[in-house]
C-alpha cells in the first residue's frame, strides 16, 4: 500500500505538471527512484494509472469541500473557502491535465464526468440551498438550472476549445466565471458579503 500511495503521489505531481501525454512511465519512474518493472506490478499500464491517480485527486476534492461546508460561516464564505483552495491547485497544474485525460484516457475522463453529476452538483444544489435560507441568495431562479449552469462553467473553463492555454490563465477564467456566477444569484444582502469578502481576500 505505501509503494502504491508514493506511486500515485509521484504520477500525480508529474501529470499536474506537464500534462498527461507529456509523462511516460519511464520518467514516473526515475521520478520516484524505482523500476519501471515495480510501477507495473501495482498498475497494469500507465491508462490504469491515470485512473487510479484520477479517483486519489477525486477523493481529496471531495474530502475538502465537505470540511469547508461543515466549518463556514455561510453559504458565500464556503465558495471562497472552495475558490482559496481551488486557486492554490490551479497555479500548480498544467491545464492540458483534463484536456489529455478527456482525449487520451475516456475511463479516467469517465471518472471525473461521474464525479461532476454525482457529488459536485450536489454540493452546488446544497450551497444554493444554504444560501436561500441565510437569505444571501435571491428565491427567484431554479435550483436545478442554475446549479447546472454553474457545473458547466467549471468544465467549459478547462476547455482549451473556449479558453486556449496559450491565451488565458486557467485560474483566472475560473474565478471570473464565479465572481459572475455569485453576482447574478446574491441579494442585497448577499453583495454586500461577497464585498466583504472580497476585499478580506484581496487584503490578503
Amino acid at each position: 500500500m505505501e509503494t502504491e500511495i508514493r506511486i500515485l503521489a509521484g504520477a500525480e505531481e508529474l501529470f499536474s505538471r506537464f500534462g498527461i501525454k507529456n509523462v511516460t512511465m519511464d520518467e514516473i519512474a526515475r521520478h520516484l527512484g524505482m523500476s519501471k518493472k515495480t510501477i507495473y506490478l501495482h498498475y497494469i499500464d500507465k491508462n490504469k494509472l491515470v485512473q487510479e491517480v484520477v479517483n486519489r485527486m477525486i477523493q481529496a476534492h471531495d474530502h475538502q469541500c465537505k470540511e469547508f461546508e461543515s466549518k463556514s460561516e455561510n453559504a458565500i464564505n464556503e465558495i471562497f473557502l472552495i475558490m482559496n483552495y481551488m486557486n492554490a491547485f490551479f497555479s500548480q497544474m498544467n491545464p492540458n491535465l483534463f484536456f489529455d485525460m478527456q482525449r487520451y484516457h475516456p475511463e479516467a475522463w469517465k471518472y471525473f464526468t461521474k464525479f461532476k453529476e454525482d457529488v459536485i452538483l450536489e454540493q452546488v444544489v446544497n450551497n444554493l440551498e444554504k444560501g436561500r435560507k441565510e437569505e444571501l441568495y435571491r428565491t427567484d431562479f431554479s435550483l436545478k438550472i442554475l446549479a447546472r449552469l454553474r457545473i458547466e462553467e467549471i468544465e467549459m473553463a478547462m476547455s482549451p476549445q473556449y479558453f486556449p492555454p496559450n491565451k488565458y490563465n486557467l485560474q483566472e477564467v475560473q474565478i471570473q466565471l464565479l465572481d459572475h456566477f455569485l453576482h447574478g444569484i446574491c441579494t442585497l444582502k448577499g453583495h454586500k458579503l461577497l464585498n466583504k469578502y472580497k476585499q478580506l481576500h484581496e487584503d490578503e
